[in-house]
């Protein structure tokens, strides 16, 4: 037994010389190790960022838009932009080439329209379920790709969401029943004021003087929400009943008619070169030439005064042909008159000028039931409202440039072209 420890405790210490051996060899199995894994981190690196790359070069995979956090990349806007070119050309490979650029901005609206509908149904906590896109897409003979559920969904979303207006609105509510015109100047208002004064007749009056404007001359029964502007609306819910409202200035309503002061400065061949502006009212262009009359500027003055395009350059056109304009009326004057000499107000009912004075009649006013028309353009504008305060509230980015819409433009005709 004795033997047997002696021999256990016998075996042989390595040297020192032998111990230095075995740790230089074990330093270089160390660094052979991190070499290689060293190497393999760079390869791995290497091949990562090159898949980085050609993530990042593939314009497919670009984000063109966000809307809040969520993103849509290139591929996906082609996607729509191609929905979009069918549905609206039916498959018109011209309509495309001179048109791409507005069908590009249709997409966009549509997938930013889309996407703001289903987040926003999602805070009201309003849903669809996969079995309703899918019974949708069946029923309208829709394939089912991304791009389709998702516009289906969000179009089944907005449905729901118009839903969720309807138990707010009331089976009767105030309402007033009122007629208005809309005139162009303060003069004119005031020569209309003397006439129902002395008798005339509301709608006659209006026949003969008013503006025509996207505003219905008899507004018929509505609440004060569905009132085209707050004048209106102040009036027709604070005079009594049978009375007509003073003049009342809107600077913001739009009127389909206008004035032109032209001065031609050379002319040759059915061509001219002219000084132009165009006014919002006959008084108002006679007030601007007795101003040139006395000494003023045409230029200065268009810069103040003229609500046409060309007011940027001081109102000059170069190189005018009769139709340019795309007035009949200005064409009259412009290619006929002498000159360097201003021509009287050209009246113009082709052009669109702002600004302009409303008189409201209030014919009745009381609680009054709530038409089916009238209920739904009030869930038309709790539906609207809603969508633009989300809109307002939210951050939506829109990436797209031209050489963007082009290259997505590009790529709808390669599609019709396989």
């Amino acid at each position: 037994m004795a033997k047997k420890e002696k021999k256990a405790t016998s075996e042989r210490v390595p040297t020192k010389h032998q111990l230095g051996k075995w740790q230089r060899q074990e330093r270089i199995r160390r660094i052979v190790i991190i070499a290689a894994v060293v190497f393999l981190v760079g390869i791995s690196s290497w091949i990562g960022y090159g898949f980085y790359k050609d993530y990042k070069s593939d314009p497919l995979r670009q984000v063109v838009i966000k809307v809040n956090d969520v993103q849509f990349n290139m591929e996906y806007f082609v996607d729509v932009l191609d929905l979009v070119y069918i549905m609206s050309t039916g498959g018109n490979a011209t309509e495309l080439y001179y048109y791409g650029d507005y069908f590009a901005g249709m997409a966009a609206d549509q997938i930013i329209n889309a996407e703001l509908v289903t987040q926003g149904a999602k805070n009201l906590n309003i849903a669809v379920t996969t079995e309703e896109i899918d019974a949708a897409l069946q029923q309208y003979g829709l394939p089912d790709d991304k791009v389709y559920r998702d516009l289906v969904g969000a179009s089944l979303l907005e449905e729901k969401v118009r839903e969720h207006f309807d138990p707010g609105v009331n089976a009767t509510m105030e309402q007033a029943d009122t007629q208005v015109i809309l005139l162009e100047s303060q003069e004119v208002a005031d020569e209309v004021m003397a006439r129902i004064e002395a008798g005339g007749n509301f709608t006659a009056l209006a026949e003969e003087f008013a503006c025509n404007s996207s505003v219905e001359r008899d507004l018929g029964w509505l609440p004060e929400e569905l009132m085209p502007n707050t004048a209106i609306a102040n009036a027709a819910f604070n005079l009594t009943p049978g009375d007509i409202s003073q003049p009342i200035y809107d600077a913001t309503v739009t009127k389909n008619i206008g004035y032109w002061l032209i001065e031609v400065t050379s002319a040759q061949n059915e061509t001219i070169d002219a000084q132009v502006m165009l006014l919002g009212s006959e008084a108002e262009a006679e007030q601007v030439k007795a101003e040139l009359a006395a000494g003023g500027n045409f230029s200065a003055l268009a810069g103040n005064y003229s609500q046409h395009e060309s007011k940027t350059n001081g109102g000059m056109l170069a190189g005018l042909q009769p139709g340019d304009m795309g007035s009949t009326a200005f064409d009259q004057v412009a290619f006929n008159m002498p000159l360097n000499q201003v021509s009287d107000p050209v009246k113009d009912v082709s052009v669109q000028t702002t600004g302009g004075y409303w008189i409201v009649k209030v014919i009745d006013r009381d609680d009054h039931q709530i038409d089916e028309q009238v209920r739904q353009q009030l869930i038309d504008k709790r539906y609207n409202d809603w969508l633009e305060a989300w809109t307002n509230s939210s951050t939506i980015e829109n990436l797209l440039d031209e050489d963007k819409n082009t290259w997505a433009i590009d790529e709808v005709f390669k599609r019709e072209n396989q």
